[in-house]
């Protein structure tokens, strides 16, 4: 007894080192967020742990016994306790029902419901579903949580169902419901299911070009190329006229898979037809890959198009046509168009640090580095892994001096990150040279030594690296040390009382 009297305690202090934050979801009724006492949270969480498996009387006696002040934030919270674990929960639902003057509304039945959804006890899911039908108490987000999870493991007949339910119960069959619903679930990947569900509600639920256009961005994403087609000439065959962004998520789906000849065949059918609704998104997306592609010409064309219809290009525009112009070695040209720039952003940066990079000139690269700090630009952690890679190159770089041989930077690397088994196999391996260097990953580089010890490192590195001439290599790394350094000052004021 003392034993267990001793752990809660300890439990209590370790709990109250936590600051517990009341979520930002309001109920419906817009009452006010009550606080929620931790010592009670605990006490209950810990009687719904031990005795999750008890008969349902004891388990209500026990709780009986803790003295808390039932709110619906304390049920939210008591959910988050258990994210993935649906009986404590659930138990927890039961003894509140039995409370007199409680009553639970759609965002503590949407908390509950989605806990036993990610837990997959899909015979209660449904049957918690169909109560909240019952009580009225549903919404678009029970309709976004029960379809996303019941589409996840395929239960598709019980996603039908579903609608016709909630049909029954009164709501109605709604278009916008199932657009949201499709939209979620392309965004989700489960693209397939998605239009698996268009296809059998069609007759109660007429889909319009808004559902299509959400399946054909779905199946683009997912790389499924033939689908997003069948889904387009289904979509044209009722009549329906695909929406610009639709158009743009193909073009740029084809683009991506080497498909450039039918992308560029789309983008003139857009022309002919449907010029006046092709704004800048469009134009940008053709110039950008035209650019990537080293069609610089061609660019050019659509761009001066561009300007003749009066629409204004943005940065993002302007730095791919700077990154195409350097990768042909057009430099003076690309200063040109860098200096009419009123406001570059970080994106015309990168552009002309990639240019640059592509033409294998990593001093010039990091001159810009330079120029976009002293213009109050700050860099971020894709600057730094795209100039080290410049520098060191993608696989690592050989040679005399141990700062800038790869091989001492990634045994180095693995060391600094625990991981000296995996360093003690790759110098026997690099000692006979019977493999082939990896491709050292930058970002997780950055990551391993963004700390206290890696700012001492960064800026020792930095120095050595100016002493032996290495200046532009040498200043990239004692930037990033000294941005490691601010966050840190900011971090620790930030702690401050």
């Amino acid at each position: 007894m003392y034993m267990r009297r001793t752990m809660h305690k300890h439990l209590i202090a370790l709990f109250n080192r936590f600051n517990l934050r009341s979520l930002t979801t309001l109920p419906q009724n817009h009452e006010p967020i009550s606080v929620v006492n931790p010592n009670h949270l605990l006490r209950v969480c810990t009687v719904l742990y031990q005795q999750q498996n008890s008969p349902e009387s004891r388990l209500q006696t026990h709780l009986r016994t803790c003295e808390f002040h039932l709110t619906h934030e304390f049920f939210l919270q008591v959910c988050n306790k258990f994210p993935l674990s649906w009986r404590p929960v659930y138990k927890f639902f039961e003894f509140t029902e039995t409370q007199p003057g409680f009553h639970h509304n759609s965002v503590t039945f949407n908390k509950m419901v989605d806990v036993i959804g990610r837990s997959r006890n899909i015979d209660l899911f449904w049957e918690v579903l169909q109560e909240m039908g019952r009580r009225r108490l549903a919404n678009d987000k029970t309709f976004a949580i029960a379809l996303k999870t019941l589409a996840s493991i395929r239960e598709m007949k019980k996603c039908v169902e579903f609608f016709h339910f909630m049909n029954a119960q009164g709501y109605g069959y709604s278009l916008e419901t199932l657009n949201k619903i499709v939209q979620i679930l392309c965004r989700s990947k489960l693209a397939v299911e998605a239009k698996e569900i268009v296809l059998k509600l069609k007759t109660s639920i007429p889909p319009n070009g808004v559902t299509y256009g959400y399946l054909i961005k779905g199946f683009c994403d997912t790389g499924d190329l033939i689908q997003a087609a069948k889904v387009w000439d289904l979509m044209v065959d009722e009549r329906f006229e695909p929406g610009i962004d639709a158009v743009e998520k193909m073009m740029e789906t084809l683009f991506k898979t080497n498909r450039f000849d039918e992308a560029m065949k789309l983008f003139q059918a857009m022309r002919i037809t449907r010029i006046d609704e092709m704004g800048l998104p469009t134009y940008s997306l053709l110039i950008d890959w035209l650019c990537r592609t080293g069609k610089v010409s061609q660019a050019h064309m659509v761009f001066d198009e561009m300007l003749k219809r009066e629409i204004h290009p943005d940065n993002k525009t302007m730095s791919s046509l700077i990154y195409g112009l350097l990768t042909k070695g057009r430099v003076r040209e690309a200063n040109n168009i860098m200096k009419g720039i009123e406001r570059p952003d970080i994106a015309v940066y990168h552009g002309v640090i990639k240019g640059f990079l592509r033409l294998r000139k990593p001093g010039e690269a990091t001159g810009v580095f330079r120029e976009m700090i002293k213009r109050g630009c700050e860099p971020t952690m894709h600057t730094y892994i795209m100039l080290l890679q410049g520098h060191f190159g993608k696989r690592g770089r050989k040679g005399p001096h141990p700062l800038v041989n790869f091989d001492s930077i990634f045994v180095g690397g693995l060391v600094k990150a625990g991981k000296s088994l995996e360093a003690c196999k790759y110098v026997e391996r690099m000692m006979k040279r019977g493999m082939e260097v990896p491709r050292f990953d930058y970002n997780k580089f950055l990551h391993y030594y963004s700390d206290e010890e890696g700012v001492l490192m960064f800026e020792e590195v930095g120095r050595k690296l100016r002493e032996v001439g290495l200046v532009d290599l040498g200043d990239v790394l004692l930037r990033y040390g000294e941005k490691m350094a601010t966050r840190g000052r900011r971090r620790d004021r930030g702690g401050e009382p």
